[in-house]
């Protein structure tokens, strides 16, 4: 399940900074390697903890972790929507995303120069906010014009209920209110999906502080958060500077540059991390000699569609998953006890699956 956050941001915030800290060649000796594929998408592997007790159990010949990619989109300005700066290939790459992940500049340098002359993090939010509302509402106006006499004049249910969406959708972007704010319905939010809307999309917003400010007060940071419960999206703070040079070091020099500066976890892991949970994505695990192995799925899954995330003949010939919990596992300690104390469960397949469940699918095609 390939799912992708796009990085976005205004000229001089950090954006190219947090994202080559991510696409660091020389990070694939660590733990949670990163990678790219092409020069503007990075991989990440999502951190998890329960992978090295599950190594340590199986000791199995390959160990692979679940992956996330980010994808770096062309910088922002205002106007973007009607195609100044890099407009056009702004938008056409953000709608492909699945989260969008914002990085606002929270520091004063005065050797590096902001686009909009000063430091103002709520503003430089609102403009592209603003820029994407406009592109919003360019596709819905078009589509209105297209089926709104239509839906009018016809019997057609889909059609009525599509221009209804569309027109309630309309009315809040013109007020300046993005979809995911409009208290849209499963079913209107279904409507909306083959356009791929920007506004309906999750956003995290990264406020990019200096590394001297690292566990200081700061008032620029406070107003993003503020702004962020307000919109009802996330927010983390870290130091673009220094996840950069956090990402050429060993495991070992990692800790203790992290020790140093007194922080817990890298803000890229926690980035990372925050953007798993934002689109409701969980991790299944199968274990074995041959290999552990995490899989992503998303909330609300059945066993039978996760068996069809590691092939689609598991999903077809679904009979039963052999299902323990990873607590159980640890609480038991191997895999004869967890059965012996009743905790091995056959599951069918419109059992909802659970985060940490560990499976074995059977199935016959």
């Amino acid at each position: 399940m390939s799912l992708t956050a796009g990085i976005i941001g205004l000229p001089n915030v950090g954006k190219s900074t947090l994202f080559n800290a991510i696409t660091k060649k020389n990070i694939l000796i660590a733990n949670y390697p990163f990678a790219t594929i092409d020069p503007n998408v990075g991989i990440v592997t999502v951190p998890d903890n329960r992978l090295a007790f599950l190594e340590n159990l199986y000791l199995p010949k390959n160990l692979v972790p679940t992956t996330f990619e980010f994808t770096d989109i062309a910088g922002l300005v205002s106007g973007a929507s009607k195609g100044e700066g890099l407009g056009n290939k702004f938008l056409s790459h953000i709608r492909e995303v699945d989260a969008i992940v914002e990085v606002v500049r929270c520091f004063e340098n005065s050797n590096i120069t902001h686009v909009e002359g000063s430091i103002d993090p709520i503003r430089d939010i609102e403009i592209i906010s603003v820029e994407l509302i406009l592109a919003d509402l360019e596709i819905v106006e078009n589509r209105i014009n297209k089926i709104g006499k239509k839906a009018t004049m016809s019997n057609d249910k889909d059609i009525k209920k599509e221009a209804q969406v569309l027109y309630k959708v309309k009315e809040g972007l013109s007020k300046n209110i993005p979809i995911r704010l409009l208290g849209l319905e499963k079913e209107e939010i279904d409507i909306l999906k083959p356009f791929n809307l920007l506004t309906i999309k999750k956003i995290i917003y990264v406020a990019n502080i200096s590394e001297d400010e690292i566990n200081k007060d700061n008032a620029y940071v406070d107003k993003v958060f503020e702004y962020a419960k307000k919109e009802q999206c996330e927010a983390i703070v870290l130091c673009a500077k220094v996840e950069s040079e956090l990402s050429e070091l060993n495991d070992d020099d990692k800790k203790l540059f992290l020790d140093e500066l007194n922080i817990k976890e890298s803000g890229l892991d926690k980035l990372i991390e925050k953007t798993y949970s934002l689109l409701g994505l969980k991790t299944f695990f199968t274990a074995g000699s041959d290999e552990v192995r995490a899989w992503t799925f998303k909330d609300g899954m059945t066993a039978k569609k996760c068996a069809g995330i590691i092939h689609t003949d598991f999903e077809k010939g679904f009979i039963k998953a052999e299902v323990m919990s990873f607590d159980d596992l640890v609480k038991f300690e191997d895999e004869k006890k967890v059965k012996e104390n009743g905790k091995l469960r056959l599951e069918g397949k419109d059992y909802l699956m659970q985060d940490g469940d560990i499976c074995y699918f059977r199935f016959n095609v």
